[in-house]
């Protein structure tokens, strides 16, 4: 069991400051990087006494729609509370990696949340100033950063086998514009790819079927919702996968306005399990992404960064859950 006058040999300084530093002492005053270099040492040596690191929070998602700002919302509320039930230091958000450069004296290290994608030369500036980071829903930069994501792949594979046990073989599906894991920026989601890729492994025939572009938002989802319906009137999809609640909100107006029954008609299957989808006309069948589970992971994966110094990024996947509401009810 290492020391306290061992944890401060390795980070040269005295045992009193180390003392004071773990114990709180207001009346501390010393530079960002002795914090850090002691912080360190307490991790490279296993010493558990009063560690508690202190994690930035580089939060950058998109912005504009209600729906998804509610969602990040909760997620920062939900890491905040992870993060104090963990005890460590109350987060810090920063907007920009810039600032997080800048600042990265005062961290040990630091979590994303959002998709926004940016520029290689940003990203491997905040890896050479903070090498231990966490990106949570994507990872703009594998090779630099670990990630924890729902695994939206399994999620589109599970959402289409329910739809077949059900009878739905015409399967549509809409979602918008994002970014594949890495630094490339492709005008193709995740979820739009996994669909493309499974519904062919599947043999199901999709062509015409997949509506995929614009923003995340109610209004661009109601405008593919009626796409879809005028486009394919005389031989409407019998299930529909769309790949996030804000999307599904829009095209069940459109649904709706046009007399379309869900699920007589056409099942429909989300993906967030945002409140929201409770309170749609049906109610959304959607799959539950579980933030407190993405939290925990995010942060416990920093700290075995930390703790280990570990070269090998890490990628970690999480299952998703099914929430059966109105728009589909899965066949036993």
């Amino acid at each position: 069991m290492a020391t306290r006058k061992q944890v401060a040999q390795l980070a040269g300084v005295s045992p009193s400051t180390v003392s004071r530093l773990l114990n709180g002492d207001d009346t501390l005053s010393i530079k960002d990087e002795t914090r850090r270099r002691i912080m360190q040492a307490c991790v490279e040596l296993g010493y558990g006494g009063a560690f508690r690191p202190s994690i930035a929070v580089l939060d950058a998602p998109p912005s504009g729609e209600e729906l998804q700002d509610a969602y990040f919302a909760e997620l920062r509320d939900v890491f905040k509370q992870c993060a104090d039930d963990m005890g460590f230091e109350p987060l810090t958000f920063v907007a920009s990696p810039q600032e997080l450069t800048d600042r990265a004296t005062a961290f040990d290290g630091f979590v994303t949340l959002g998709a926004t994608t940016f520029p290689r030369k940003e990203l491997e500036a905040l890896h050479d100033a903070l090498p231990h980071g966490v990106c949570v829903d994507t990872n703009p930069a594998p090779a630099l950063f670990d990630s924890v994501q729902p695994d939206l792949s399994q999620t589109m594979l599970d959402a289409l086998d329910a739809l077949m046990a059900a009878g739905r073989t015409h399967i549509a599906f809409l979602g918008g514009v994002g970014s594949i894991m890495g630094l490339h920026s492709y005008p193709e989601d995740i979820r739009t790819l996994a669909f493309r890729n499974w519904s062919e492994r599947l043999q199901l025939d999709t062509e015409g079927l997949v509506y995929a572009e614009g923003l995340f938002t109610v209004d661009n989802g109601r405008a593919l919702g009626e796409r879809i319906i005028a486009e394919h009137r005389n031989a409407m999809p019998d299930g529909l996968i769309v790949a996030a609640d804000v999307l599904a909100v829009g095209a069940l107006q459109a649904m709706n306005a046009a007399g379309v029954r869900v699920p007589d008609d056409m099942a429909v299957i989300s993906i967030n399990n945002q409140s929201i989808a409770r309170y749609t006309s049906p109610a959304l069948s959607s799959y539950a992404i579980d933030q407190r589970e993405l939290a925990r992971t995010a942060l416990s994966t920093l700290v075995d960064g930390l703790r280990h110094e570990r070269k090998v990024r890490r990628h970690v996947l999480l299952s998703t859950e099914l929430v059966v509401r109105g728009s589909f009810v899965p066949r036993r």
